[in-house]
C-alpha cells in the first residue's frame, strides 16, 4: 500500500521498530514534550489509550511502540493534522492498533462513551489568550494557544472518558500548576504524580509532568527534577534513556 506525502511534508525516522512519522517542516512538529509525556505514561497491558489533541499522532504511535496497550485513538481538530497523523498510521501498518478520529475535545460526549478509556494523554495547547497571539487560527497558534480549547475543555473531556480509578497523563507549564490542579479537582481528577523538567540544573523549570487518578484519594508524589541538558546542545543522560526507549 503506498501513502501518499505531499510537497509540504516530510517524512522522519523515530527509530523504533522501523516507525516513521509525517511531519510539515513549516507546520508544528512535535519536540521533547511529546516523547517525554510518552515517557512519563504509564499503560498497562492490554489497556486502551486516547490521547486528546494528538496532532501529527507521536504520543499514540510512541506508546503503541514501547507499552502493552492494546489500542490507541488520537483525537484532533485540525483536518488536516489528522490526516497527516492517519497516514502516519497507514505508513507503520498500525491501523489495527492505532486510529486517528478529527473531531473537537469539547464534543467528546458525542464521540465516545462514558468511562470508555482506562488511560488519557495529552499535550494541550499551553498559551492563554494573552500570551503573544498573532494569527488566531493559524495551525502552530492553535496548537501553542487556548484559541480552540481550554484547559477546562481538555480536562472535562478527560474526565468523562476515564472510569473510576482511570489514570491522566498531562504535560503543561509550570506557572498554571496551581490552575492546573483546581481543575483537576473539580472534575475529579486528583493529582497523584508529578515532575518538573528543568532546562539545565541551575534554570527554572519549563515543563511539568502531571498524573491524576479518577477519584483517587489525596495524596501526590514529587518526583526528584527532570535535567533536559547538561551543557548547550548535549542532553543529559536520563533525556537519552527517554529517548531511547521511545525509540526516537
Amino acid at each position: 500500500m503506498t501513502v501518499e506525502v505531499y510537497g509540504d511534508e516530510r517524512i522522519d525516522d523515530l527509530q523504533c521498530k522501523g516507525y516513521q512519522l509525517i511531519q510539515k517542516p513549516r507546520g508544528f512538529c512535535f519536540g521533547v514534550d511529546a516523547v517525554l509525556l510518552s515517557g512519563f505514561t504509564r499503560v498497562k497491558k492490554g489497556q486502551r489509550v486516547l490521547d486528546l489533541c494528538t496532532g501529527s499522532g507521536v504520543v499514540p504511535i510512541l506508546l503503541a511502540a514501547k507499552t502493552g496497550g492494546e489500542s490507541f485513538t488520537g483525537l484532533e481538530l485540525q483536518e488536516e493534522y489528522a490526516d497527516m497523523a492517519g497516514r502516519s498510521v497507514l505508513l507503520n501498518h498500525l491501523e489495527d492498533k492505532v486510529n486517528i478520529i478529527c473531531g473537537d475535545v469539547k464534543d467528546v460526549k458525542k464521540l465516545f462513551s462514558p468511562a470508555s478509556f482506562p488511560v488519557v494523554t495529552v499535550n494541550p495547547p499551553y498559551m492563554t489568550e494573552h500570551h503573544g497571539l498573532t494569527n488566531l487560527y493559524e495551525p502552530k497558534t492553535i496548537a501553542r494557544h487556548e484559541v480552540t480549547v481550554s484547559l477546562n475543555d481538555v480536562i472535562a473531556a478527560a474526565s468523562y472518558v476515564l472510569p473510576e480509578s482511570g489514570n491522566f497523563f498531562m504535560i503543561h507549564k509550570p506557572f498554571r500548576l496551581a490552575e492546573i490542579f483546581k481543575v483537576m479537582k473539580e472534575y475529579n481528577i486528583e493529582p497523584k504524580r508529578m515532575r518538573l523538567v528543568h532546562p539545565y540544573v541551575d534554570k527554572e523549570p519549563t515543563m511539568v509532568l502531571v498524573e491524576g487518578a479518577k477519584g483517587g484519594r489525596e495524596r501526590i508524589t514529587i518526583e526528584p527534577p527532570l535535567i533536559v541538558y547538561e551543557s548547550p546542545n548535549v542532553y543529559t543522560e536520563e533525556i537519552y534513556r527517554i529517548y531511547g526507549e521511545n525509540g526516537v
